[in-house]
């Protein structure tokens, strides 16, 4: 990879795509005595939990708009609609479905958990499903994360012991644009793949705050509820890697490998596990094929365009980070690229537009006050621009 010393780490909302059935990890796989102890519980039980104050709201909000609205939009309405709960989008952290209640906010993954516990309440069926949407990079402390995305389909009420199938009266709940999603293919998933990929968001997350001992045991616990879920070997891999254990990262990585021999996210992690043991050689082979997978590495212009801004041509900077929103339009880090870029050529209106973008694309609060402060200091900068 181009990227100096940033790992690339699948977040939990990709789902494989190995044409044959994933292996289960062997448990030699597993490393339990470098770790020290978890602090904090780790139990499926609680994603889905629901809380006497979840229930409270069922009782007063949801019901009333289930004899107005009907089951589904409904629920949904009491849920989303300003006025009543309404959740916000916040990709900061990985909620179970009571900390989103209480937080009333949560990323793609906590939205659906969420609301699929208040739909498992009021005893309608629930499916989940992997969405196969345009890849998604981000970027925090260093490590590039990969992320899919998922919703949830809710069904009637069964009628019978043996449940009923989704028929015509289902409604499927997104938290993207309908454009953004209409015509994509879904993937049907388990809940305990839900309940997987929270696991290994969490461990994700505990990785980039430095917590490696407790990121293990998310990670592991991850693969305890889903053995198959192939995304969070890899993040065993960076773990490992992290925590300095070359040899335990290479055979985490390899077993990925050997399951999906066209898995960059794994490729990358083990071209720098080889490189870490003085493998040269074998990290060249495997970064050739990984250069034929992934041409153009996620980040390399805006990578590039940050050099360009250290050496002060703000133009050929501009015109990377441009390059770089042409193929991700979405991530606010490259907008604010481009406005600091703007801003060292003088060009202060457009400046002042990637900036509004890049706090419109913002995906956490944090960052969206961030930019928006800077937004309003440039602003004041001169102040009849409107």
């Amino acid at each position: 990879m181009l990227l100096k010393s940033a790992l690339i780490l699948t977040a939990a909302l990709l789902i494989g795509c190995a044409n044959t059935p994933a292996v289960p990890p062997p448990s030699a796989i597993f490393q339990d005595a470098l770790f020290a102890p978890s602090a904090q519980a780790i139990r499926a039980a609680d994603v889905f939990a629901f809380t006497p104050a979840m229930q409270d709201y069922l009782n007063a909000q949801v019901m009333p708009m289930l004899r107005v609205r009907g089951q589904h939009q409904g629920l949904v309405d009491a849920l989303y609609t300003r006025g009543k709960l309404k959740l916000d989008y916040d990709a900061g952290s990985t909620r179970n479905a009571a900390e989103a209640f209480e937080a009333r906010s949560g990323n793609c993954l906590s939205l659906v958990i969420m609301t699929g516990a208040f739909a498992k309440q009021l005893g309608l069926t629930v499916r989940f499903q992997s969405v196969f949407v345009d890849e998604a990079w981000s970027r925090i402390g260093g490590i590039a994360f990969l992320s899919g995305h998922v919703n949830l389909t809710l069904g009637a009420a069964p009628r019978n012991a043996h449940g009923m199938p989704f028929g015509a009266d289902i409604m499927t709940v997104d938290f993207l644009p309908a454009e953004a999603i209409r015509g994509q293919r879904v993937r049907v998933i388990e809940e305990a793949t839900i309940v997987a990929m929270f696991m290994n968001n969490r461990a994700a997350e505990n990785l980039n705050d430095g917590q490696i001992d407790e990121a293990y045991w998310w990670a592991r616990e991850a693969l305890q509820q889903d053995p198959k879920y192939i995304t969070a070997i890899n993040t065993l891999g960076v773990i490992y890697r992290r925590h300095g254990n070359s040899a335990a990262a290479e055979q985490a990585l390899r077993h990925v490998l050997a399951q999906e021999p066209g898995n960059v996210q794994a490729l990358s992690n083990l071209v720098l596990v080889l490189k870490d043991q003085s493998r040269v050689s074998e990290a060249a082979v495997l970064q050739a094929q990984l250069l034929q997978l992934q041409p153009v590495p996620p980040f390399k212009y805006f990578d590039e365009g940050l050099l360009a801004m250290q050496k002060g041509d703000y133009q050929a900077a501009k015109r990377l980070f441009e390059k770089e929103i042409a193929r991700s339009a979405y991530f606010h880090e490259f907008y604010f690229g481009l406005a600091l870029a703007n801003y060292g050529l003088g060009n202060l209106t457009e400046a002042r537009k990637a900036l509004t973008l890049a706090a419109e694309n913002s995906t956490t609060r944090d960052s969206q006050q961030l930019y928006t402060a800077k937004l309003a200091w440039l602003k004041s900068q001169r102040p009849n621009w409107h």
